[in-house]
C-alpha cells in the first residue's frame, strides 16, 4: 500500500542558498537511487522563500524505509535540520480520491 507523506520546513535566511541546492542534489539522488519512490516534489513557497513543503509517495513501507536509512537522507539532513528555524513537520496521509 502506498504511503502519502509531507514535510514542511522554514530554513534561515542566510542558509536559503545552501539549502536550496542541497535539496536539488537531494531530489537528483531519489530520481536516480530510489525507484520505489514514486514521487517527490520539492515545493518553495511563493510568498515565503525560505518556506518549502516537500511532497512524496512511497510505494510501501520497505521503500519509505530505504529511503530513510538512506546515505542521501543523511547527506541532507546533515545540511538542512542545522539550518532550519523549528523541526520539520512531517505528516502522513491517506488517499481519499485520485484523478
Amino acid at each position: 500500500m502506498a504511503i502519502y507523506q509531507t514535510a514542511r520546513f522554514q530554513v534561515k535566511p542566510g542558509a536559503l542558498e545552501i539549502c536550496t541546492r542541497a535539496i536539488q542534489e537531494f531530489v537528483q539522488a531519489i530520481r536516480a537511487d530510489e525507484p520505489e519512490t514514486r514521487m517527490y516534489l520539492a515545493l518553495n513557497q511563493d510568498d515565503g522563500p525560505t518556506r518549502f513543503l516537500h511532497v512524496f509517495i512511497f510505494e510501501n513501507d520497505i521503500a519509505r524505509d530505504r529511503h530513510a536509512n538512506s546515505a542521501a537522507v543523511k547527506k541532507f539532513t546533515a545540511i538542512l535540520y542545522p539550518n532550519c528555524i523549528a523541526p520539520v513537520e512531517f505528516t502522513e496521509y491517506t488517499m481519499v480520491a485520485e484523478k
